[in-house]
């Protein structure tokens, strides 16, 4: 589809296993933008080696996807009937123990970047340590040169408050780009009400996972149990601070779990075999997205926030956060009590 005839529509976390098929499938699911992860625990070198990977992907499919740099490439996306690729990292193993390499990356073409994944960081602890002791020197540090740069930072594996101190000392609104709401489905990786209440506060972003961990009833979740749980959320943030962050692997090996989880941090061996778990059967594929919008309008949300939400909220997120330069303001100033869902 050529032109802007309709909204964007934007996941903002994948980390599929990319080939022609899964960037026919954006194209046949009409997403205009993806956030891909290209680093879980890789080092600098081998963090520029994945982008290198997508690079040739680039060059090989030019008329399905692109690099994305700025929130212009989104609209660019829709014009041309192609899918911008914006780079992100769950962890912030790329940068080592280097604050230059922030810039350095952003210049790449990241836009994201998780201060912890699951562990204890140099910059923050994870949401499966037993302590929290909240941001380090260094995160503090990071977290500045992140807002210069025009870096989102992303606490979607943190700990609570590790995730309330980001908030508070960026001078920038930031992300969790894929999560959902911890009292619909208690585990880890979903998010309080706390951290919910001042990621709108500030004009951050919570983007819905789909992955059937972070599912009530995992697997078997149905769509009306996740639409509603998006109508609290709207409840709770107000519309305009609530997207879609899938958190889609789509064609990934199992093999690939043990690596997600672990890393190299530990050698105690494994001692269950880990696989992906199955997709609800209504979000399979990038095909999908079309499901859940009409799942959102199933639940009451009407057209123009069922655009924001499946896009247009991350899209305005975008303009005030890939540049450098702009250090406060928040994309969405509209107070929570003017929001709705009518």
């Amino acid at each position: 589809m050529n032109g802007r005839s309709r909204a964007a529509v934007i996941d903002c976390l994948q980390y599929c296993n990319y080939s022609e098929e899964i960037f026919r499938d954006l194209r046949a699911g009409g997403v205009d933008a993806i956030h891909t992860t290209i680093s879980y625990h890789e080092d600098f070198r081998e963090t520029v080696d994945n982008i290198g990977r997508w690079n040739r992907w680039f060059e090989t499919y030019p008329d399905l996807i692109f690099a994305g740099r700025t929130a212009a490439d989104v609209r660019r996306a829709q014009a041309e009937g192609r899918t911008a690729v914006f780079f992100g990292l769950q962890n912030c193993s790329p940068i080592e123990d280097d604050i230059g390499l922030v810039e350095v990356l952003h210049t790449l073409g990241v836009r994201f970047m998780q201060l912890s994944y699951n562990n204890q960081s140099l910059l923050a602890t994870g949401c499966y340590e037993a302590n929290d002791p909240g941001i380090t020197r260094m995160g503090r540090e990071v977290i500045a040169e992140m807002n210069r740069v025009g870096m989102v930072i992303d606490m979607s594996h943190s700990a609570t408050r590790s995730t309330l101190e980001a908030i508070e000392l960026s001078r920038r609104p930031i992300a969790v780009t894929h999560a959902n709401l911890h009292e619909w489905h208690p585990v880890p990786r979903n998010k309080p009400v706390e951290v919910l209440k001042a990621l709108a506060e500030t004009g951050g972003m919570l983007g819905f996972s789909l992955y059937p961990h972070h599912l009530k009833d995992g697997s078997d979740c149905r769509l009306d149990s996740f639409c509603a749980m998006v109508a609290r959320a709207a409840e709770i943030m107000g519309v305009a601070n609530i997207g879609i962050g899938s958190d889609l692997c789509q064609n990934q090996p199992d093999d690939v779990v043990q690596w997600m989880r672990r890393g190299k941090w530990t050698k105690e061996p494994q001692t269950e075999r880990a696989a992906f778990p199955r997709q609800p059967e209504w979000f399979r594929s990038n095909r999908d997205f079309g499901k859940v919008a009409a799942g959102l309008a199933g639940v009451g949300f009407a057209q123009a926030d069922i655009d924001a939400v499946m896009g247009e909220n991350w899209l305005r997120f975008f303009e005030h956060s890939f540049t450098p330069g702009e250090e406060s303001g928040a994309p969405s100033a509209i107070p929570l009590a003017a929001q709705g869902r009518g």
